[in-house]
Order: C-alpha cells, then sequence, then structure tokens
C-alpha cells in the first residue's frame, strides 16, 4: 500500500504478505527449528536458530509494532514471561516503582524478587500523582510500572501525567495495556517505553493459546537485555500459538469493541440494581477516573467491570455460582463472558474485597448477559 493502512485493515491483513509459490492467503505455519548454513559458512535465509528469531512468531511480531506504533516487538511464551523478560534485564537490586492495585500475580511476583533481593520495589496509589512523584523522589528508580484500567478495580492512571513524572527522575516507564489494548490506547505516543500485552488475553480473544509480548518505543539498551532475555532464557512462542495469535488477532478491532459495548450497557443496567451496591467501571460518569479514561482511551473504555455485591461475600459467592451464560472461570478478555469471585483466587495476602465479582464482558448478545445476570442477583 503507498499510504498505511488502518489499524482495523492491519488486523485482518496483517502484512499482507503471499508467499511463493502457492500464494497463501493466510500465512503457513512455520515448524523448523533450525536453519541450514550456507556452503560460504553464512546463513542464507537470515535465520539460524527458532529460539534466536522465527518466521513463526516475526510477522505477528511486526503487527504487533505497528499496531502499537512501536520500532519493535517481541513475543513471548505466556504475559509472564514478558514480564519476566523486563525484569531480568534490570541490574541487580534496581529500583521498581509499581501500582497498589494491579494484576495479583505479577504483584506476587514482583513481591517474591524483591524479598530475595533481586529488585528494590515501591508501590504508589494508582490515581495519586503526588503519591507516585514522592515515590519516583525518595530514590533513584530505574523502572515505573503502570497498569490501566487496573485489574481488578479498575482503577485509571493518567498516562501522560505518570510518564512525566518518570521521565523527570530518569526512570524507563512500562505500560501493561491487555486491558485497554492497542484498539482503545495507543502508550507509546504518549512517551511510555515499552508496552505489555498478556496476550493470551484480548490479542488472541478465544481462550485457546497463552502468549505474551513487549513493544518498544526505542531500540534503547534496555530492550537489547530484554532481547537476550527471551533468546537465552528461552521463552520464545510456540509456531502454532504464534499462528493462532495472529488469527485471533484478525477480528481484534471487533471483538474489542463488541465487548466495550456489552459492558458499558452492562455496567449502566448494574449500577440500578438493588443488589449491587457499587459497579467499577471507567465508561460510568459516576466513575472516579471516568474523565481521564474518556482523554485517553479512544472508542470504548473496555470490555472488563467488577461489581460489589451489597450482601457481602457470601452472596457474591452465590451468585456466581447461579450464573447459566457466564463462565466461572479465570482469565479475561475472550469471546466468552466470564465471572470469577477473585478474594478466593489469591488466598488470604488478597487486596481485592471479599464481596467483588469480576466480569469478563464477551461478545454475546448483551440482553443474555443481562438477564443471566439478574437472575443470578435476585430480581
Amino acid at each position: 500500500m503507498s499510504v498505511m493502512p488502518s489499524l482495523e485493515t492491519l488486523t485482518v491483513h496483517g502484512l499482507g504478505r503471499v508467499a511463493e509459490p502457492y500464494r497463501d492467503i493466510v500465512p503457513p505455519i512455520h515448524l523448523a527449528s533450525t536453519f541450514e548454513r550456507g556452503e560460504d559458512g553464512g546463513y542464507p535465509g537470515g535465520r539460524m536458530y527458532s529460539r534466536d528469531g522465527s518466521p513463526a512468531y516475526i510477522e505477528v511480531e511486526e503487527v504487533l509494532r505497528q499496531l502499537e506504533g512501536g520500532t519493535q516487538a517481541l513475543v513471548f511464551a505466556s504475559g509472564h514471561a514478558a514480564a519476566s523478560a523486563v525484569l531480568q534485564a534490570l541490574q541487580a537490586g534496581d529500583r521498581v516503582v509499581a501500582p497498589r492495585a494491579m494484576y495479583w500475580g505479577l504483584r506476587k511476583w514482583l513481591l517474591d524478587l524483591a524479598e530475595h533481593g533481586y529488585i528494590e520495589l515501591a508501590f504508589y496509589d494508582n490515581v495519586d500523582l503526588a503519591d507516585l512523584d514522592r515515590q519516583l523522589a525518595a530514590a533513584p528508580t530505574r523502572l515505573l510500572w503502570i497498569e490501566t484500567p487496573a485489574n481488578p478495580t479498575w482503577e485509571v492512571t493518567d498516562l501522560r501525567a505518570a510518564i512525566a513524572l518518570a521521565q523527570k527522575h530518569g526512570a524507563h516507564t512500562l505500560v501493561d495495556s491487555t486491558v485497554a489494548t492497542p484498539v482503545l490506547s495507543q502508550p507509546l505516543a504518549l512517551g511510555a517505553d515499552i508496552v505489555l500485552h498478556s496476550a493470551t488475553k484480548y490479542l488472541n480473544g478465544h481462550s485457546d493459546v497463552v502468549a505474551g509480548a513487549l513493544i518498544t518505543r526505542e531500540d534503547s539498551a534496555l530492550w537489547q537485555r530484554v532481547r537476550s532475555m527471551r533468546n537465552l532464557g528461552g521463552a520464545v512462542l510456540g509456531p502454532f500459538e504464534a499462528w493462532l495469535l495472529l488469527r485471533g488477532m484478525r477480528t481484534l478491532h471487533l471483538r474489542v469493541r463488541a465487548a466495550c459495548a456489552n459492558a458499558l450497557q452492562l455496567a449502566g443496567a448494574l449500577e440500578q440494581h438493588p443488589a449491587v451496591a457499587q459497579v467499577l467501571y471507567p465508561g460510568l460518569p459516576s466513575h472516579p477516573g471516568h474523565a481521564i479514561a474518556a482523554a485517553q482511551m479512544s472508542g470504548g473504555f473496555g470490555g472488563m467491570l467488577s461489581i460489589r455485591v451489597r450482601a457481602g461475600e457470601d452472596a457474591a459467592r452465590e451468585v456466581a455460582a447461579r450464573v447459566r451464560v457466564f463462565k466461572r472461570a479465570t482469565s479475561l478478555g475472550s469471546v466468552e463472558s466470564l465471572i470469577e469471585h477473585r478474594a478466593s483466587v489469591e488466598g488470604p495476602t488478597s487486596r481485592c474485597p471479599p464481596d467483588l465479582l469480576r466480569l469478563s464482558v464477551g461478545i454475546e448478545p448483551v440482553a443474555d448477559l443481562l438477564e443471566d445476570l439478574q437472575q443470578a442477583l435476585g430480581v
């Protein structure tokens, strides 16, 4: 094309390449683990070993790079593997400042690394920029971690302001944009250094792949270390998983926007339900972060919301037990709707309110979803 394709066209067509001699419309699955050297000892195909770079995942990396507006992208065997590569790329004792509200699994990983002396760790209030400034100023900081909207309470961090504070204090910025996706948010354009995705979630969107991705704004020294950690650590994505991820991404824009529309309608209806004490969704005007979300998210507020059940924890568990359309399962961002009592998953150290149910809203007809929740809550 003579001009850059739209995001929607990019997700549908990928790079638009067709392979000779068959002119495949769908990219083939490249299973080779190793590649033949030429007689001169070189590698005429440009590849040596699939851990260092394989056609199996190079196309999906290039599509992700373009979607996020970055210079390079890397895919990994999981979102945790992607996050781990960044943390392993730091120097021993480097300081990381992370949000108090964030995905429980990564918070647990950060705490474990700090406990064993690999990193120094401090937490900041997701929505309090003054607190973030204090934490960044307290000691030299290598990495600011941002997650917005933040799982599972969906607090919204002002990306532009938070990134500016990190730059003022000389810290790199990583934004976990799993929930927002490149359809709704472009953190690199706001100055973030690296964007993280659990590609298991919205990017794939079909609950059949575990994958992760990182996209960088610049080919920095830190990024070169991240690339090295992936290759040396072996956390590469398998060929079939890479192919499934690329296939799932073809409908990314349709799925995300459908989920956003459903979530907004559900949130509005549930806010009026007598059994619901609070609805946590950035798309509601009542949400404290609504104005910031509207300013930095384009085309929707995401497909994730949480409700707090008025009668407490036992009632919340009973609601989850009574659903018929929603599936009781962990994860998020797929075509089917999921419900989960997060506190019971996270255990005694959970910071999640015990009366909270997390909803990953799928693309089913919203009337079916609302009817299911109403019968589960009791009308």
